[in-house]
């Protein structure tokens, strides 16, 4: 078979698999922001785009070039926008990206547009985004009946799989910026990208529920990380990595009525 990644496709290639029935294209999401000092700045944007490839290889679907700035990282989910190394986008032109990436691959002839998010903040400029365009191509052209769906991986992450990677007991989502399940990822997927000598072995962080502006830099820990990754592993990244990929890709199946799309290489 042919590579997943569209980058990686001739025209030719490229053309024969979104004129196949059920042709669907994965759209990883990610951001360009500080992950602490063992992490670099791509990792959502390198996580996303590695769970897309597994989903896709599962599902019969393509994956498109990886979104790697998000909208603005926040102090109570990411650290902080003040923080060196976070490069963010502003609202419309995040909407706008997701609307003109999105109306241009269903105007190619996609049946089905996902889009993977692996950025917390990012989540409701892309449904505009998205809705949008698919609103505005149902219209547009006659007999078409396009379909999307959004979805962020942390939430096809069950509760098994939780006890599992947290045994000592999961403290919540809103500090896992920069700690076990992140880093646990990027210990199987990528590696050479982690230096766990650098972990700042810290407590969680204690977050208000609500913001202030302008920001304060003392609201969160100094390592940019809101809990420590202390205790991350390969072994628990497979664990996150196996649930979440089995099952996004029953979801999609599920939702789209994917059958497998191959092409092999002539």
């Amino acid at each position: 078979m042919t590579s997943v990644f569209l980058e990686d496709l001739d025209a030719e290639t490229y053309s024969a698999m979104v004129a196949k029935e059920g042709s669907t294209v994965i759209i990883p999401t990610g951001a360009t922001e500080q992950h602490g000092p063992h992490m670099p700045l791509g990792v959502d944007a390198m996580l996303s785009r590695a769970i897309a490839g597994v989903v896709a290889e599962s599902a019969g679907a393509l994956v498109a070039p990886v979104f790697s700035y998000g909208y603005k990282s926040q102090p109570r989910s990411g650290g902080g926008n003040h923080r060196v190394g976070t490069t963010s986008l502003g609202a419309a032109a995040l909407t706008g990206m997701v609307d003109d990436v999105v109306s241009s691959f269903l105007a190619q002839g996609f049946k089905n547009v996902v889009v993977l998010n692996g950025h917390f903040e990012i989540y409701q400029f892309i449904y505009e985004g998205l809705d949008n365009a698919v609103d505005r191509a149902r219209t547009r052209f006659t007999g078409s009946s396009p379909r999307a769906i959004l979805l962020s991986y942390w939430d096809f992450v069950d509760e098994a799989t939780l006890g599992k990677v947290f045994p000592e007991g999961f403290l919540g989502w809103d500090i896992e910026h920069g700690g076990v399940l992140e880093t646990s990822l990027m210990l199987l997927l990528h590696p050479e990208k982690v230096d766990m000598s650098r972990v700042v072995d810290h407590p969680p962080a204690k977050l208000t529920p609500y913001d202030i502006f302008p920001e304060d830099p003392a609201r969160t820990p100094a390592s940019g990380c809101l809990s420590s990754a202390k205790g991350a592993s390969a072994e628990r990244g497979q664990l996150l990595l196996d649930a979440v990929t089995t099952q996004v890709a029953g979801a999609l199946k599920g939702e789209l009525l994917l059958g497998n799309i191959t092409l092999e290489v002539q």
